[in-house]
C-alpha cells in the first residue's frame, strides 16, 4: 500500500444494506458507491427493489441492517428531515407541485430559508430569492412560464418544475424516480440535457426504465434483481452482460 494513501472518498457509500418486510428481503446485502459529479442509474425488472433503495437512502424506510454513508455521515440513524438537511433531495414518481400557485411561487416556496416556521414568517422576496428563482427557472426550461399557474403546465414541464423545486435547495445528491415516465420524446431529450448540466456540482441517482434515456445520461449503471446487484458498469458493459439480457433486457 502507498505510504499516506487515503481510501477513496465517495459521495455516497451503501454497504451491506438489507431491508426485510415480514421475512422477505426487498433489498439484500446491497453495496454500491456513487462518486462526486456522477449520474448513476439503477435499472432492473419490477420488484427488483429499486424504489426501496431510494426510500432507504432518504429515510422513508428504515434499514434492517447495513450502512448508508453520505459524505461520511451515517444516514440510517437519521430522520427524513435531517437527511434532507445533509444535502439529499428526492423526487417521487408523481410530481408533487402546488397546482394553484405560479411556477415562480412553487420555486420560491421551496427556497431553503422559507422552510422553517420562523423562516416562513420572516421570509421576504429579496433580490437573492428572485435571482435564484430565475436562475433555476432557466435551468429547467421554464423561464418564460414563471407567472403561469402550475396546473397549466404540460406533464413534462410539471416534472421539470419539481426537479427545480429540489434544485433551489441546492442538494449534493438528487434522487429521481422515473423522471421521464409519460414524457414526449422531445421532453425526454431536454431532461437528459438538464441532468447532464446540473451535475457540475452534484451527483444524481436515477431510477429509470427508458433505455434510450439511460444511454443519454448514465455514467454508470447498476442493475438490480431481487434486491441484489446483478451487474454494474457502463451502459455498454451492462447491455452486453448475458445475465442482464436474460433477466431484464430480453423481456
Amino acid at each position: 500500500m502507498l505510504v499516506g494513501h487515503q481510501p477513496k472518498e465517495f459521495l455516497l457509500a451503501v454497504e451491506a444494506l438489507t431491508v426485510s418486510f415480514d421475512g422477505f428481503k426487498a433489498v439484500n446485502d446491497l453495496s454500491f458507491y456513487v462518486d462526486e459529479n456522477e449520474i448513476r442509474v439503477i435499472i432492473g425488472p419490477n420488484g427488483a427493489g429499486k424504489t426501496t433503495v431510494l426510500d432507504l437512502i432518504c429515510g422513508k424506510t428504515k434499514a434492517t441492517s447495513g450502512s448508508i454513508q453520505f459524505r461520511g455521515k451515517e444516514l440510517t440513524r437519521m430522520r427524513e428531515n435531517e437527511i434532507v438537511k445533509t444535502g439529499v433531495g428526492r423526487k417521487f414518481q408523481n410530481p408533487s407541485i402546488y397546482d394553484d400557485l405560479t411556477v415562480f411561487e412553487n420555486l420560491e416556496i421551496s427556497y431553503p430559508r422559507g422552510r422553517s416556521v420562523f423562516g416562513a414568517l420572516t421570509f421576504t422576496r429579496d433580490a437573492a430569492v428572485r435571482d435564484r428563482v430565475h436562475e433555476v427557472a432557466e435551468m429547467i426550461f421554464l423561464k418564460d412560464r414563471l407567472n403561469m399557474n402550475a396546473d397549466l403546465l404540460s406533464h413534462g414541464q410539471k416534472q421539470w418544475l419539481e426537479i427545480g423545486m429540489l434544485l433551489i435547495q441546492d442538494p449534493d445528491l438528487l434522487m429521481l424516480d422515473e423522471p421521464v415516465a409519460g414524457m414526449s420524446v422531445s421532453e425526454r431529450a431536454k431532461t437528459a440535457e438538464l441532468l447532464n448540466r446540473i451535475i457540475k456540482n452534484r451527483s444524481v441517482l436515477v431510477i429509470e426504465h427508458d433505455m434510450k434515456f439511460v444511454e443519454d445520461i448514465a455514467h454508470k449503471v447498476t442493475v438490480l434483481h431481487q434486491g441484489q446487484i446483478l451487474s454494474e458498469g457502463t451502459m455498454e458493459k451492462v447491455k452486453n452482460d448475458p445475465k442482464v439480457v436474460e433477466v431484464y433486457l430480453g423481456h
